[in-house]
């Protein structure tokens, strides 16, 4: 697994959560995805378009969010998202154990046609029936 050095590069997370500048979003919530449990790590992007996704299908009441965030500590390519998935790293997605500070917001983000996200909550659904879990080694 690839690990990226925190550099100049712009790094999002879609969430449902209503943050502030200066808030750091930890490892330890309960993960959106599959069975729930807590997660062990926090998830970021490089891409607007995954980071709407996160925005979207996040659990919780309220509007989807999308936070600047930067790492606080080392980040690795989202093996659920990476080679062990797709070839190479096309969201340019990644995880850290360290937490992320929001820096900003991204006000203005058009969202997924009801049946793009539709079929994409349908897809999860069809992963979960299955026992796909995300990989949190």
């Amino acid at each position: 697994m690839a690990t990226v050095e925190p550099n100049s590069q712009r790094y999002y997370h879609g969430t449902k959560a209503d943050l502030t500048p200066g808030d750091l979003i930890r490892p330890g919530f309960d993960s959106n995805y599959g069975s729930r449990k807590k997660a062990a790590y926090v998830y970021l992007t490089a891409t607007l378009e995954a980071a709407i996704w996160g925005a979207e299908l996040a659990q919780g009441a309220g509007p989807g969010r999308i936070y600047v965030v930067e790492p606080t500590g080392p980040i690795a390519d989202d093996p659920n998202l990476t080679d062990k998935k797709f070839p190479g790293n096309p969201t340019k997605s990644y995880r850290s154990r360290d937490p992320l500070r929001v820096i900003g917001e991204v006000a203005a983000w058009t969202g997924h046609t009801p049946e793009q996200l539709q079929a994409m909550k349908d897809h999860l659904a069809r992963l979960e029936q299955l026992g796909v879990e995300a990989i949190e080694d």
